[in-house]
């Protein structure tokens, strides 16, 4: 692969227009702007991160979360592009020198594919299909939209979000450049090789989209023909997946010192863990020079200096791996190719975070409520669109907004119009709706 045909500013459904545009705003800034201002982003306030939506301390939400990793995948995208024009100068004055934007932008996009309640409500629309009631509809779809709506991945919904041409939109969907959608697709293969892991990176409906933008920017195709769609990744998801895994893991610990479940003695050594000795007694020093006594401030000021120094790891490891990544032989992720002390103080944080955070009682309350607010929401959306003359049904699909295709003649489509339905529901929408199918809560009450 190559930087000058990756980075390309062609919109997805408006390629027809592509000379048209002559103002001073980039279209990857455009893009940026388009999704900060959108619905899906701003529902991402009230989707949950890890912890349950806040009461009297705040912690992460899927919006505040995203924001974090965009600042970050700029900052990233910037620094990976100065280093890289030293070495070859003639990506300088082209449009590689905006690919922090264009990191920053997918970064805002990342997660906006991912449904109520976390991880709980991504498992509880994939047990639906391969543990509950929708097990029969296996022999009623084709086998690729069962491995799709069975391995139901939050990835590959931001794709179908970002491009799919739902009811009264226009052709290609937010009409995105090539480069911001291919740069979020983290795992660039069909759901028939998500294999144990479960992820994918395209919906059947949206592979020929994938597969147009891939082609146009020379990624490296890895699928022979008649074989499902495989591709190499683009450079740029290397940075958006580094952001992604240094805020959450980060975010996390700081919010678990927050909410208590972490002490601060415990958080301290694991952010201290980052850093040679002679790194730590300057921090220290700092620390004391700069009058830092309180507790909270002094987590705060280390999860900085963390951040601070993965963000360079990361960069290096992108420089100093530049030629595999772009032949599409680098295995891994930045973050696991990182300087040995840093590699290893982030496995000690990803090991405590599962151990005490991920599995502490507010986390696990949280996704065993919201599990059984997915089951019942899937059970009784996708029983109408089975049975869409039914009186109950037609009540039901009366509530599902009109920019899904719930009428549809097909069975698939209508599966789909309610996944893209309950998938872009905020944790509140989610509950409400539940309650009222319920008979828990009433207007007049």
């Amino acid at each position: 692969m190559n930087w000058q045909q990756l980075i390309s500013n062609k919109r997805l459904g408006q390629e027809h227009r592509h000379a048209e545009r002559h103002d001073d705003r980039s279209e990857f800034k455009r893009d940026y702007d388009r999704l900060i201002y959108s619905a899906p982003f701003r529902r991402l306030q009230n989707k949950t991160q890890v912890f349950p939506l806040p009461g009297s301390i705040f912690v992460h939400n899927r919006l505040t979360h995203s924001l974090e990793v965009s600042s970050l995948g700029q900052s990233l995208g910037n620094d990976v592009c100065r280093q890289l024009k030293d070495l070859h100068p003639e990506l300088a004055n082209t449009l590689f020198e905006e690919i922090g934007t264009i990191v920053s932008a997918a970064c805002l996009a990342h997660d906006m594919g991912n449904p109520p309640f976390g991880h709980s409500g991504e498992k509880a629309i994939q047990t639906f299909f391969t543990e509950g009631k929708g097990k029969t509809i296996k022999e009623s779809v084709s086998s690729e939209f069962w491995d799709d709506i069975t391995h139901f991945e939050g990835n590959a919904n931001a794709f179908r979000l970002l491009t799919h041409r739902f009811l009264g939109r226009r052709l290609g969907g937010f009409v995105m450049t090539y480069s911001m959608l291919a740069s979020i697709v983290k795992y660039p293969f069909a759901s028939s090789l998500a294999g144990d892991h479960g992820k994918f990176g395209f919906f059947k409906t949206e592979a020929i989209d994938y597969k147009k933008i891939a082609d146009e920017l020379g990624i490296i195709c890895k699928s022979d023909k008649g074989e499902p769609l495989k591709y190499a990744r683009h450079p740029l998801v290397y940075l958006v997946e580094a952001a992604d895994d240094i805020c959450y893991e980060i975010m996390d610990i700081e919010d678990s010192h927050k909410l208590k479940i972490l002490s601060f003695e415990k958080t301290f050594e694991l952010l201290m863990g980052f850093f040679d000795d002679v790194t730590k007694d300057n921090i220290l020093k700092r620390m004391k020079e700069d009058g830092v006594t309180d507790d909270n401030e002094k987590v705060v000021y280390l999860r900085a200096c963390v951040i601070g120094k993965l963000e360079n790891e990361c960069v290096k490891t992108f420089v100093d791996h530049e030629e595999e990544i772009l032949n599409g032989t680098f295995h891994g992720s930045l973050i696991n190719n990182i300087s040995l002390i840093q590699k290893n103080a982030y496995e000690r944080c990803e090991e405590i975070s599962y151990k005490k955070i991920y599995h502490s009682k507010p986390v696990l309350d949280i996704e065993l409520s919201g599990y059984k607010i997915m089951e019942t929401l899937m059970d009784v959306f996708i029983g109408a669109a089975r049975n869409p003359d039914r009186f109950y049904s037609q009540q039901l699909i009366r509530r599902v907004s009109s920019q899904y295709d719930i009428h549809s003649d097909n069975l698939e489509t209508r599966i789909m119009a309610v996944i893209d339905y309950i998938s872009g529901m905020t944790d509140i929408y989610a509950l409400d709706i539940y309650q009222k199918i319920n008979g828990m809560s009433l207007p007049i009450i």
